[in-house]
């Protein structure tokens, strides 16, 4: 890894919750500060002329949510956005992994917000690639989302890695589809067996916690075509905390949100959010940095202090 690479996943660090190492390919490790949860980062330099690049993920930011789990919602968006925009080293690619606004019936109203957070992620000055949340897009199949911000799904390669986002929410009842899953096996194919893949869902593709919605209807099938890639990392959110799971050769990794955390998967009766805590340092809050560097990425998650 670069030096001024690794500097910059050291910054992150001063507000994070764990930093971990692991490899899609061969197990997973994870070194966890003081009062760290579940987690893992990826990855080692390797040879090969892939990634060298930094980036980073937000997730679930519910721009327009209102109620006693965050008094002040906009607060940690905005914050995360000015942090991101300052940082030493201008990252390659911002990537927003759904829930980009809280769930509206009225059609306007959830253009309006999403006009709105795409107006903050502006602010950024990079790259983005934003794909929805249930909140965004279940209610109208992703019409609104599409007006603003584009394809709910898409392929495109950074530095020699490969990036594809899935849509796994425009369909009411959470499900990918089968035209959507032809196209994600061509894109897959094209990707060569010696190069990242980065896969960005807004579900879990795996079955975390069915009761809960925190599983994709024909996510099986997803996994499958992706389980053919040796060395493919999925990004997700929706969950609202930071997990690690494995599933045969894929590696699946959540972070934290950006309004408020959910308890860990099935730890209680229902989901429901936290209770917000006046005095809490972070309020589970937070954000991930992804360094490219070789054939694995390494990531670390950001949590907002203050």
């Amino acid at each position: 890894m670069s030096e001024t690479t690794r500097r910059d996943l050291l910054r992150l660090t001063g507000g994070a919750l764990w930093v971990g190492l692991a490899s899609a390919c061969g197990g997973a490790q994870r070194v966890a500060t003081p009062g760290a949860g579940a987690g893992a980062g990826a990855g080692t330099s390797a040879s090969g002329d892939a990634g060298g690049f930094l980036m980073f993920q937000l997730t679930d930011t519910h721009w327009g949510y209102k109620g006693p789990a965050n008094p002040d919602p906009g607060a940690a968006f905005e914050r995360a956005i000015s942090e991101v925009a300052r940082w030493p080293t201008r990252p390659e690619l911002v990537v927003h992994t759904g829930d980009v606004t809280h769930q509206t019936t009225d059609a306007g109203e959830r253009k309006a917000r999403l006009e709105a957070a795409k107006a903050m992620l502006a602010k950024l000055g990079t790259e983005l690639l934003v794909i929805p949340g249930e909140h965004d897009a279940a209610a109208d199949h992703g019409a609104a989302f599409q007006a603003v911000f584009g394809p709910t799904h898409q392929a495109r390669q950074l530095r020699g890695v490969y990036l594809i986002a899935i849509d796994n929410v425009s369909d009411p009842k959470g499900g990918i589809g089968d035209e959507q899953l032809a196209w994600l096996d061509k894109e897959v194919a094209k990707v060569p067996a010696d190069r990242p893949l980065l896969v960005f869902t807004h579900r879990p593709l795996f079955a975390l916690a069915q009761p809960w919605d925190w599983f994709t209807q024909d996510g099986e099938k997803a996994l499958a075509i992706l389980d053919r890639h040796p060395g493919t990392t999925v990004f997700y959110g929706h969950i609202h905390q930071a997990l690690i799971h494995k599933t045969n050769a894929t590696l699946h990794v959540s972070t934290r949100s950006l309004v408020f955390p959910l308890p860990a998967p099935m730890s209680q009766p229902a989901k429901s959010p936290l209770p917000w805590d006046a005095a809490a340092v972070d309020h589970g809050l937070g954000y991930r940095g992804i360094a490219l560097e070789g054939l694995q990425p390494t990531w670390v998650e950001r949590a907002l202090v203050g």
